[in-house]
């Protein structure tokens, strides 16, 4: 379904009835990322999937995508569709976006899961890393994709999910380039928001991956502590989704039923 927000269409899916459950890709990624997902999540739960800007089939605002922005596109989405609370599930840069929601929505939530996010804005490092993926993606996006894709996955799944990460990347490759460079513009200058896993009311949960090549597993940890976020520990790498696909299932619906 497509909704136009600020002169561009916002596409969406909403599927099943109960509780609604909001997802939100990472970086790269689009909706379809929550294809396996979603005919048991919907058996008892309205799961809405959205394309975040510059992802997908939805349209770029503009030459940076902030959270907030992206936020606002979620929370246009929901409006429309007369959804006042909700439980949000964020991968990577999702989370980012969830959390950018529920800062600014702090009545809106039931509960947030972060599938290997993090709370702290990015450090000196990780925005030079930004800028040089920046570079790399103006000189060739394709080859950008490719890598940044592989990368993603524990080394030793490479192999193991070939098939699925060919499909990633043929998904990835949708992503024009101004929605690339928009979002990573916009992610390194995100807000810190480790407040919100220590000061909010409603239930949080944090998928955390061991051998994650992008997210540090002891930062995550440390984030954590002297919270009363449910840490779920997966073995591989930042694609849980795919990786820990059966694990993911389950721990997501034992988060929502208890809400």
């Amino acid at each position: 379904m497509i909704l136009e927000h600020k002169g561009i269409n916002i596409f969406y899916t909403d599927t099943g009835k109960g509780k609604a459950i909001v997802l939100l890709h990472g970086f790269l990624e689009n909706l379809s990322m929550w294809d396996a997902f979603i005919p048991e999540l919907s058996k008892k739960n309205r799961v809405i999937c959205i394309d975040l800007l510059g992802h997908g089939k939805t349209g770029c605002l503009g030459y940076v995508h902030t959270m907030e922005q992206m936020a606002e596109a979620v929370k246009a989405v929901l409006k429309h569709l007369k959804i006042r609370r909700s439980i949000f599930i964020g991968h990577s840069m999702g989370g980012y976006v969830a959390l950018a929601y529920a800062e600014a929505n702090p009545d809106a939530l039931k509960g947030l899961c972060l599938m290997n996010s993090t709370a702290k804005a990015d450090t000196p490092e990780r925005k030079a890393n930004r800028d040089r993926a920046i570079i790399a993606v103006k000189q060739n996006y394709k080859t950008f994709i490719r890598m940044a894709i592989s990368n993603l996955f524990r080394p030793k799944n490479r192999k193991i999910f070939s098939k699925e990460i060919k499909h990633t990347k043929q998904e990835a490759l949708k992503t024009p380039v101004q929605g690339i460079i928009a979002a990573l513009e916009g992610m390194k200058i995100r807000d810190d928001r480790e407040v919100l896993l220590h000061f909010t009311p409603y239930k949080k949960m944090m998928i955390i991956s061991k051998k994650d090549p992008v997210l540090n597993y002891n930062e995550l940890i440390e984030q954590t502590e002297n919270t009363n976020v449910n840490v779920i520990e997966f073995p591989d790498g930042h694609m849980s989704h795919i990786e820990n696909e059966g694990l993911f299932l389950q721990h997501a619906m034992h988060f929502i039923e208890n809400i």
